[in-house]
């Protein structure tokens, strides 16, 4: 037996579809002592959004995750365990680190209002000043199935200090 088949495998990335302009909740009661905090993984947070908030079934959040069925709940179960630790012991909740990738798309939409065509354009390469098609300056921005968000690996994303501690 050799010393790798004891090794696990490595962990995919979770697909978070959602960034979140929070990351710490606090219990107003505990706000003249230190009762802790709950780290809560940025993929449990998106699977307590994609299952409670939204009110997905597993299998379609899931999917959305581009995890097995299986792998989302285990996520979620863990989540839950943890927001109940944090509202019975009264600790705060950190949202931060995990292994996860924003899975959103690269280009960004923009649309002319006078012509009405439709361009893409890469994320980092700052708002366009015309249309390409008829160089108005009358143009807004098209919003697509993620919304209005960035690409990459979030705020504590993939090279996060508490990904392989946690």
């Amino acid at each position: 037996m050799n010393i790798y088949s004891y090794v696990p495998r490595p962990r995919h990335h979770r697909y978070i579809h959602s960034s979140f302009s929070f990351n710490y909740f606090k219990p107003c009661a505990t706000c003249l002592q230190d009762t802790g905090e709950v780290i809560l993984k940025m993929e449990e947070m998106e699977s307590i959004r994609l299952k409670d908030y939204l009110g997905m079934n597993q299998q379609d959040a899931a999917d959305h995750m581009k995890v097995s069925q299986p792998t989302f709940h285990r996520i979620l179960v863990e989540a839950r365990k943890k927001i109940g630790c944090a509202l019975v012991c009264g600790k705060a909740i950190r949202i931060h680190g995990g292994t996860y990738e924003m899975g959103m798309n690269p280009l960004r939409k923009f649309q002319c209002s006078d012509c009405q065509h439709i361009w893409e354009v890469m994320h980092g390469t700052g708002r366009p000043q015309d249309c390409p098609m008829c160089k108005s300056m009358n143009l807004h921005r098209v919003k697509d199935e993620n919304g209005y968000t960035r690409t990459g690996y979030g705020r504590h994303g993939k090279h996060s200090e508490y990904q392989q501690s946690i």
